[in-house]
């Protein structure tokens, strides 16, 4: 569907006679210029899907952003330091289901350590 980073033709019918909303979306450019093409083409699509978006809850032309517990800029993606704390100083578990809890915690992160099913394994 995806393969140009546009949609084929044929999914780009309103998915019912109501409005969409969309939540997140991450993009960005080479440049400030492409950037804003790439934000108008998005905008265009939305608007013949009949898809909203909160410009109130909008960032536009930002050398980073913090999106969906990741620090995203134009050199890489990583884990948002503030979640990675959070996790960090998580309690020792006490029960069966407190260990349970810990892979799901870890595994929203895995991408980012190579050999994550390596040390993870232990807790499965």
């Amino acid at each position: 569907m995806f393969s140009t980073r546009e949609p084929d033709e044929s999914s780009l019918v309103p998915v019912s006679d109501g409005r969409s909303f969309v939540d997140d979306i991450c993009f960005g450019g080479e440049s400030c210029d492409s950037s804003l093409a790439m934000l108008d083409c998005l905008l265009y699509r939305f608007e013949e899907c009949r898809i909203s978006v909160s410009f109130t809850k909008s960032l536009f032309i930002k050398s980073k952003v913090d999106f969906l517990s990741h620090e995203v800029s134009r050199e890489s993606i990583r884990a948002d330091p503030k979640t990675m704390a959070g996790i960090a100083k998580r309690r020792f578990p006490q029960s069966k289901r407190g260990m349970r809890a810990i892979p799901g915690a870890l595994n929203y992160y895995s991408g980012f350590n190579q050999d994550f099913a390596v040390y993870g394994a232990a807790l499965y």
